[in-house]
């Protein structure tokens, strides 16, 4: 994930003590390391602590669908500006492949987090002959039948931003628990092993947040920080304002720091500011609404990652073309890398159009965090994605 030299791997993966889960899982997760083999050490770095469900991809002899494609978007929650940016970034993607006639139409569904509701918008999609099926998963488990099913229809299913465990998936993601622990990690080495955390954890049952806050825990309850209080802020604003609002106000204790890892950190600060608490550490994921707060109020301090929208739609993206172009894809589950933020990198990605109001606009990277030469790694017949440039990404301030 472009972590630094010292990044120590997340522990406690498997059951602590547990020897017939040790030998029964050892195998396994050997085999599926066997996986990695052919992608070079900067993508298997991504996957440390991370193999267990890693499996070969079902696309190996894929038919190749005829063009113009049908395009069709499975998203589980539309409640935040993250979430919209994504699908505004895909949209425009699929927009230049449409003025191209390389694809005839593109849908969206939002089941609101019901999986129920998400499983009945993918067996439509299928109904309705889409070529793909993006999709973020609002259950890793849940929608595996209707996964099945469209493969069997012949449609690529991909997810972005929380894997699913279907054999039929292909999943582009992040090594989520790694990235808790890596946040974790921070505020323990900040905070000298020592001082009380809050703890403001994403949508209760959704894949990532479980993920995120193992790798969390994995490594508090080695160390001497204490958590005070745990509470879900559902990756929403005002949740977060109201959940965190009330957490101060029954925890008379000093919060050295707040591990969260949504892009509510602006929120979580003005938090401590109107219960007049002395400013904690923040983690979470770079936005511009944060950007803008810092620049007003340089007290705030950060530490996290840039998990931006528009390169996540364009890598989805990305992924999507190479399938239906018949690539042929070496693994189920393509880790990707997420740029790491730290309190002296803030100036670098700060832009003057970013305030405490700009909660629609994600700060982008200066770089592809996925350039063709790490993507390529993960195809049997890579080829460059039509017209894709990461230059074109969208100014953040161009519409401001």
């Amino acid at each position: 994930m472009n972590k630094p030299a010292h990044h120590r791997p997340a522990p406690g993966l498997l059951a602590a003590g547990c020897l017939i889960g040790l030998s029964l899982a050892m195998p396994a997760r050997a085999a599926n390391e066997d996986l990695l083999k052919p992608l070079p050490p900067a993508l298997q770095e991504l996957y440390t602590g991370s193999t267990d469900n890693l499996k070969p991809s079902a696309y190996d002899d894929f038919k190749l669908p005829p063009k113009p494609w049908k395009w069709c978007h499975s998203e589980s929650y539309q409640g935040n500006p993250w979430r919209v940016a994504v699908t505004k970034e895909l949209q425009r993607l699929v927009d230049g492949y449409k003025a191209k006639g390389l694809i005839s139409s593109f849908e969206v569904s939002n089941s609101n987090n019901d999986a129920s509701q998400q499983i009945a918008q993918i067996r439509a999609f299928i109904d309705k002959k889409c070529t793909i099926i993006t999709s973020i998963a609002g259950s890793s488990t849940g929608l595996n039948d209707a996964i099945e099913a469209a493969y069997k229809a012949g449609i690529p299913f991909v997810t972005q931003t929380g894997s699913v465990t279907s054999p039929y998936a292909i999943n582009v993601d992040q090594n989520y628990v790694r990235w808790g622990a890596d946040m974790a990690q921070a505020i323990v080495d900040e905070l000298g092993n020592k001082g009380n955390v809050l703890m403001v954890a994403g949508i209760p049952g959704q894949p990532i947040d479980a993920l995120e806050r193992q790798g969390a825990n994995s490594v508090f309850s080695k160390s001497g920080v204490k958590i005070v209080r745990t509470v879900n802020g559902n990756w929403t604003a005002n949740v977060t304002k109201s959940v965190v609002l009330q957490a101060l106000a029954t925890s008379p204790q000093k919060i050295d720091a707040v591990w969260t890892s949504g892009s509510e950190v602006r929120v979580i600060a003005e938090d401590f500011a109107q219960a007049h608490r002395p400013q904690p550490l923040i983690t979470g994921s770079l936005t511009g609404d944060m950007l803008g707060y810092w620049k007003e109020h340089p007290d705030l301090r950060f530490s996290g990652t840039a998990l931006g929208p528009s390169w996540m739609a364009q890598t989805l993206f990305r992924v999507g073309v190479r399938i239906l172009e018949g690539q042929q894809p070496r693994v189920g589950t393509m880790m990707t890398p997420l740029p790491v933020v730290k309190q002296a990198d803030l100036g670098k990605w700060y832009r003057s159009c970013m305030t405490p109001a700009s909660t629609s606009i994600f700060p982008i990277a200066p770089s592809d965090p996925m350039p063709d030469s790490l993507m390529d790694a993960y195809f049997r017949k890579p080829a460059p994605v039509e017209g894709y440039s990461y230059a074109d990404t969208p100014d953040p301030c161009a519409a401001q």
